[in-house]
């Protein structure tokens, strides 16, 4: 997924359904994670487009101790010019009033 495709998805939706909340925001944990999301009614109810922009991982480092007792600890080291991105959906259950991941297999 790109911002290009994203932005078109967005036009699409602005242009066809209700908009009920937009925004962005931002994670500092992990680099730097960026969420764009739009909420709508749709067909199927609630929906809520999340687009995921976050640095791409390069390397995995572990440190850890022979020592009986000693934790291990995984740090990560992560790209300052490329990125990894990518749209997420959920569907606004009434019955316990959170959101719920949408299964990709479901679109097709």
């Amino acid at each position: 997924m790109t911002k290009e495709r994203w932005r078109e998805i967005l036009d699409k939706i602005k242009s066809n359904f209700k908009i009920l909340d937009e925004g962005q925001d931002e994670i500092e944990d992990e680099g730097g994670v960026f969420v764009d999301f739009i909420e709508f009614e749709g067909p199927l109810g609630r929906i809520r487009l999340e687009f995921i922009s976050k640095p791409l991982v390069i390397d995995k480092k572990t440190n850890y101790s022979r020592r009986s007792g000693s934790e291990t600890q995984v740090s990560y080291i992560y790209s300052e010019t490329e990125r990894s991105e990518k749209i997420v959906a959920y569907k606004w259950n009434n019955a316990n009033s959170s959101w719920e991941e949408m299964d990709a297999k479901n679109f097709f």
